[in-house]
């Protein structure tokens, strides 16, 4: 997995939630888009919003929470599997 600028505890717990998720890094789709809104011209200039899309079950997300890509980029993931593991328990 990849430096995402957080604790290695909670990307540790990320990673092993993705796991028993079967959710592989490689069934992922991921791109970036130029966030909007407050944060000034940065955000304006920067692609930090990060688009998430888990191919086999077609779930996606969107994540611009932040300034920073790194950490949408965790969190998109950790939102992602939070939707796949409400769908299998339904």
């Amino acid at each position: 997995m990849a430096d995402f600028h957080v604790r290695p505890d909670k990307e540790e717990a990320l990673r092993q939630k993705m796991e028993r998720l079967g959710i592989r890094e490689q069934d992922l789709l991921e791109k970036f888009v130029k966030s909007g809104g407050k944060g000034g011209q940065k955000v304006n200039k920067a692609s930090t919003c990060v688009y998430l899309k888990h191919l086999p079950t077609g779930i996606d997300v969107k994540c611009s929470l932040e300034r920073s890509q790194a950490l949408n980029r965790f969190l998109a993931r950790r939102i992602l599997a939070d939707k796949i593991e409400g769908q299998v328990l339904g």
